[in-house]
């Protein structure tokens, strides 16, 4: 019996999804002996032969279970159901945080009471020796009647035991609230990586927005590890400069630079706001005169009402499920290639260096020293492995350092020489330099990397040109040319890292349902693939991908006399975009 709608699981009948994220499905359900409703978060079915996401599951449980506060979501039972384990929560009815910042400013008394909330169930779980690791808004509950919970723990790690509740400490947080050492892969976290992921979110409620945003989750990890922290005063005047002096130091690129705790922090920040002598809105802040007198008058006004929750039922995680990108980050292999990444292009730019040194690879110097994930046996680059087109492309970088084409040419030279973090990061820089609206340059660069079926970059570099086609000006081929790419691109692992899934459903929700279900299919589970091929096929039946996922999946699931039809069907097809004819032929033949 599986976990759906109507069925009884043990004493539990579950009554709707709230949610799914990569490693677990969130139902609400009721329990009739104790008549109240429980969420029961259910490890994927693909999971529950790997013992060691099981045991990682339950582990999760037993971290959570040592938690009682009133500020984090209680487990309540652990257990097992045709080998799928889950957890037995509190049902939280209400909205998240996310959703109420999505609403507009916070008043005074809301980010109070976040402060409070957040902080308090934190510094709790710091003194019980745990880390969240994923602090964010969308893991903050407002329940109806006003309480604030911290949930999702499944990123959490006991951190004197350094274990991890997932399947790998590479697993990472959410990039937008990721700390610079969590975005580096480093393992001996401490209370100040927590402590980062609040302070973004501090940053978001009183400046209005989150420090760093991109067009790829690359991007804004590189931005945490190395690009300076925007002042707050910089992008909304209104914030008081004794609150970002408290959001500077408690977001320091080095974790010994920020607040030993997170009661530290909330102290400071609280003096800083009364320091300030206003009553804290968000973007609507407004300075009062600072007079101790008027002060204590701003204290005494009433606050703005807190907005009520709309009503809408979360628990643990309960992102709407239709929306939701189940794989985004289940398999990516982000901090090998952010580490690699990082330390080669270091070396390429200081390649003078190089010649002298052959056996030293110099570290960025704005960064914290990283431990990259390379092969014990691996030599660092030297003057003797760089191929004469990278050593040329340096050059023409080194003479044109601010030219997004000569870091283009490097970039191309990179890949070339199979030196792959190195040429993404190239390309990342080249792209930043380019700016927002350069169409030759993102053309140019979709098409050298097509050239080279890197489909993951040449995704990229297409979906930065959605944007600039949306006045029906695209060039001729080109829609067929980004299908082409995120839907090879979507078997990578490294997908996600390079493109928003959401994006691509801004641009085509059917092509995007389809990327998540080949990403799901080759990096996930077959189960999940097969739900998202279910979404296309509900708004784009026709739709040629619907289809070559179709018989991809039957393929996995061992049916090839289904596939084959499918495939025979679209490769004779002369309407179909010739990739897929040829995708189609060429699955045909691996059945011979």
């Amino acid at each position: 019996m599986s976990f759906t709608i109507g069925e009884n699981i043990g004493p539990y009948r579950i009554i709707e999804q709230l949610g799914q994220g990569g490693m677990a499905t969130v139902y609400k359900a009721y329990h009739a002996a104790l008549d109240r409703y429980v969420a029961l978060k259910v490890l994927h079915a693909a999971f529950h032969e790997d013992q060691t996401f099981t045991a990682r599951f339950q582990r999760e449980a037993r971290v959570v279970a040592r938690l009682e506060h009133p500020n984090i979501v209680p487990v309540y039972d652990y257990s097992e159901h045709e080998a799928r384990p889950y957890l037995v929560m509190k049902y939280i009815e209400g909205d998240t945080l996310k959703a109420r910042l999505n609403q507009g400013p916070l008043s005074s008394k809301e980010i109070e009471q976040v402060v409070d909330s957040v902080g308090s169930a934190l510094g709790y779980a710091h003194k019980q020796g745990i880390l969240h690791r994923d602090i964010k808004p969308s893991n903050v509950l407002i329940a109806t009647d006003g309480v604030m919970y911290l949930a999702d723990f499944g990123l959490a790690r006991i951190a004197s035991a350094g274990e991890s509740t997932l399947s790998s400490d590479s697993i990472m947080g959410t990039p937008q609230y990721i700390s610079p050492e969590q975005a580096m892969g480093k393992k001996d976290l401490d209370a100040g990586t927590d402590i980062y992921s609040f302070a973004v979110m501090l940053y978001e409620m009183v400046v209005g927005q989150v420090p760093f945003t991109a067009d790829t989750p690359f991007s804004i990890i590189h931005d945490h590890i190395y690009t300076p922290l925007p002042l707050p005063m910089d992008v909304n005047p209104k914030v008081p400069e004794p609150v970002q002096r408290v959001l500077l130091k408690a977001l320091a690129k080095n974790r010994l630079d920020r607040y030993e705790t997170v009661e530290e922090m909330i102290t400071a920040f609280k003096a800083a706001w009364v320091e300030a002598g206003i009553p804290m809105r968000g973007t609507a802040i407004t300075m009062r005169p600072g007079s101790l007198k008027e002060k204590e008058q701003t204290k005494s006004q009433p606050q703005a009402k807190s907005v009520e929750p709309a009503g809408k039922t979360v628990a643990a995680k309960g992102p709407a499920p239709k929306r939701s990108s189940p794989w985004t980050w289940v398999g990516v292999g982000v901090i090998a290639i952010l580490c690699i990444g990082v330390v080669l292009i270091a070396v390429w730019r200081n390649r003078p260096a190089l010649r002298n040194q052959p056996t030293t690879v110099p570290v960025a110097a704005t960064a914290t020293p990283l431990t990259p994930l390379l092969p014990t046996n691996a030599p660092p680059p030297t003057a003797q492995n760089i191929s004469p087109e990278v050593s040329a492309a340096s050059e023409l970088v080194m003479k044109n350092p601010g030219d997004p084409n000569a870091h283009l040419q490097l970039s191309l030279a990179l890949w070339d020489a199979n030196e792959i973090p190195a040429a993404v990061q190239e390309l990342a820089q080249a792209s930043n330099l380019a700016g927002p609206n350069n169409k030759e340059f993102f053309l140019n660069a979709a098409q050298e990397f097509k050239a080279r079926e890197a489909w993951v970059p040449t995704a990229g570099m297409y979906m930065r040109l959605v944007p600039m086609f949306r006045d029906g000006e695209a060039p001729e081929g080109f829609s067929d040319d980004l299908h082409e790419a995120i839907y090879k691109a979507s078997e990578k692992k490294d997908m996600p890292l390079f493109v928003f899934f959401e994006r691509i459903d801004n641009y085509d929700l059917p092509l995007g349902y389809i990327s998540r279900g080949r990403y799901a299919l080759y990096n996930g589970s077959l189960e999940d693939a097969k739900l998202q091929l279910a979404n296309a096929k509900k708004i784009m039946p026709d739709m040629y991908e619907v289809f070559l996922l179709e018989a991809e999946i039957e393929m996995k699931d061992g049916k090839t006399s289904s596939a084959k039809p499918i495939l025979l069907s679209l490769s004779s097809d002369l309407s179909a975009p010739e990739w897929v004819r040829f995708m189609a032929d060429t699955f045909l033949k691996t059945m011979e």
